[in-house]
Formats: C-alpha cells, structure tokens, sequence
C-alpha cells in the first residue's frame, strides 16, 4: 500500500536533517565550541546562521509531527487490509450488512414502500439491546505488565570489582605503619632503622533476603505468575544491595557503606563551581589516598545540574541538547544513584573498594509454617555479601553540589 504523501515528508525531512548537519560541521572549532561566523554561505557575526538553525529546526518540529501522523495512518490501512482479507493476494470481503440494512435493500421492501418515506414512526419501538442491557463486550486484557515506578538496582555499584569469598567475613591485613629511614651513610657509619606495623582487619559477610507467599490458584491459573515473581524478588534484593553500599549504616545486620566509612575525605563545594569542586577531590585521592580516582557518582538531580552548564552566551559545556552528552567529568566515569544523598558527590579509586559475594542471589520455594494447609508456597529470594573499603583515603565525597 503505497503513501506517497509520507514518503514526500520523509524526503524533505532527511534534506532539512542534512543541512542542519552541515551547517554544525562548518561552524565547529579544534576546541570542540561552535562558531557560527565560520559557516559557509552567511556572513556577519552569526545571527543569520543561528535564525537559520532555528527556522530549519522549526521546520523538522512539523515534518516530524506530519511523519507521524501519516505513519499512523499507513498503519491502520495496512491493519484494516489485513483484517478483511480473505488470505494473501485475495482482494477484500465486504463487509456484512446489517438485518435493517439487508431488508431495507431488499425488492420487497422497495416494492412495497415505493414512492413512500421510510418513518421511525412506522415502527413498533420496543427495548432497546445494549450494552448496558443486552450482550456486554467482552476485554481482553493484553500481555503488558507495568512494574511500579522504582529505584533502579544500579549506580555506584557498577563502579566497585566484585568477587567470591568462601568464609563468614572478609579478613586482610592494612599497613597502618610505615616509617621510612632511608637516608645515605657514610661508609662504616651505622644505618638507620625502618618501622613496619600491619593490623588484622575484617568485614562480615550480611545476608539480604524477602519472601513472598504464592496461593497455589495464583500459580496454576496464571502462567506467567511464577515467572514474574522470581523476577522482582531477586530485584528487590538487589536494588536493597546497592542502597546498603552506599549509605549502610553498619550496625548489624547492616552493611557498612561507603558513606560511613571511617577515615573517607571531604572536600566542600563552597562557591566553586561543581566541576571544581570534584577536580579538588580528585586530588586529594592522588595526594591523601595515594590512589588514582577512576570513578564519579552523583544522584541524578546533582548530575542534572553538572549537564546543564552553559557558558554566559548559553553555550552548554557538556554538550548540545540535541545530543546524548558524555557521561563522564574530567575524564572519569560517572555513575548515577539515586540511592545516593542529593547534594553529595563521591570521588572514588573504586579499586581499593570491593563487594565479595558470599552465596549469589538465588530465588527457592518451599512451605513456611501453614502454607501446606492454605494451599500456597513461599518464594524466597536471598544473597550474602560483604562490602570492603580496603583504603579509606582513596574516597572522597564532595558536599554541596
């Protein structure tokens, strides 16, 4: 079925898409900033261009809109086509007349009404059939199912290695004294004396579990019942995981996360502005930590305002709306969390952190106390893990931003 009113705007689209694309490639400079008296075919210090821009922009807005439309359109003929076709190649049965229609055509009915005006008045009105009184239609409800709208399970957590551990708790030993006395002697004169001193440290493995009881009916009746729960079970679990990696308070059965690590820095945003700010945390992880930082995380409402940076003639220093934008800030990968407080940035090696997993994230069914008697099973859906700072110093959480 052809349209070709859709390939038209499709046509004048792309050519419009085309000259925006050359005009940014003219005006691009080595250092990545767009200067519109560069573009080729304008003159003067750029307005022209940016009214160009805007009216070609303009212009895609109602092709796009007109696309759309027509697209749909070409759709729902192909729909209808295909509904009342009889196989492939088979031209389209008509459609089924109604009882009123097939006696109002009939020869009968014109012979005898010839000449004379059909009145409703003519007719004998009884109960009318409906579907409020008569035959109700019957919905049937689609495949799609919504989850709720929630925290997503990951952030910060993608930034840390994660491992396995066969023990109950995570023990190493930390260098806590190292006192260099290299210096250079004379020959014969006695050498100086090095201190070494190392402390035994450890983190217990914690266990993240919920349950959910199943009635029996629930299962056999709804096919894809048990599928869906052993989905979000094991969501839950992860999502309460990377919650606790980061603000676990560690009080057991608490994880201890990163934010109430001992012995983390803190640098304060202050009236610098926030790229500053993390490129000063960023430094003291090199300087303090003796580390090198690899990793930024931001709740997404702080990193929203990291995105929208412009410069005082409104250029954005992140990178044009109309592009995706780096997800990156000097460099270092940027993980959004909304598990993590607003206003907070951490600057992390996130090397020297690591989640070791105890027992993986696993989903079982079996019966808790009476379910034997209800005719359900509880599912479970469980996992063990420990979360280690092995250096403190090498994190930093920037305030303020």
């Amino acid at each position: 079925m052809n349209f070709p009113e859709l390939k038209e705007v499709e046509g004048k689209l792309s050519d419009r898409q085309g000259k925006l694309a050359e005009i940014f490639a003219d005006a691009k400079s080595e250092d990545g900033a767009l200067d519109l008296s560069k573009v080729k075919g304008y003159s003067g210090d750029g307005v022209a261009v940016a009214a160009e821009i805007k009216a070609l922009n303009d212009e895609m807005s109602e092709l796009g809109a007109q696309r759309d439309v027509l697209r749909s359109l070409k759709l729902g003929a192909e729909n209808a086509a295909q509904s009342f076709g009889s196989a492939e190649g088979e031209a389209p049965r008509a459609a089924t007349k109604s009882y009123v229609d097939q006696i109002m055509d009939s020869g009968v009915f014109k012979a005898e009404n010839k000449g004379r005006a059909f009145d409703l008045a003519d007719v004998d009105v009884k109960a009318v059939f409906s579907t409020a009184a008569g035959f109700a239609p019957q919905d049937i409800r689609t495949g799609r199912l919504i989850d709720l709208a929630t925290r997503p399970a990951v952030g910060v957590i993608d930034l840390i290695p994660t491992t396995t551990t066969s023990s109950s708790s995570v023990t190493y030993m930390e260098e806590t004294t190292f006192t260099n006395a290299a210096v250079e002697v004379a020959q014969g004169a006695v050498k100086p004396e090095a201190t070494l001193a190392l402390t035994e440290r450890n983190s217990v493995v914690r266990k993240i579990a919920v349950l959910l009881p199943v009635t029996d009916e629930q299962l056999e009746d709804e096919p894809r019942a048990r599928g869906y729960v052993e989905n979000r079970l094991p969501f839950m679990v992860r999502q309460r995981l990377s919650g606790q990696v980061l603000v676990g308070n560690g009080t057991a059965p608490n994880l201890r996360g990163v934010l109430n690590v001992a012995g983390i820095q803190t640098q304060a945003k202050g009236a610098d502005p926030t790229p500053d700010a993390i490129y000063k945390a960023m430094t003291l992880v090199m300087t303090t930590g003796q580390a090198m930082p690899n990793g930024v995380a931001f709740n997404p409402l702080d990193w929203q305002d990291v995105r929208l940076l412009r410069t005082v003639d409104g250029i954005y220093i992140w990178g044009n709306p109309s592009e995706a934008g780096p997800e990156r800030i000097w460099g270092l990968q940027v993980a959004l969390d909304q598990a993590l407080t607003q206003n907070t940035a951490i600057v992390a090696d996130w090397s020297m952190t690591e989640l070791a997993i105890r027992s993986g994230l696993s989903v079982d069914v079996g019966l808790n106390t009476d379910d034997f008697a209800r005719n359900q099973q509880t599912f479970r859906a469980e996992m063990r893990a420990a979360f280690i700072a092995y250096r403190p110093a090498a994190i930093c959480t920037v305030t303020g931003v």
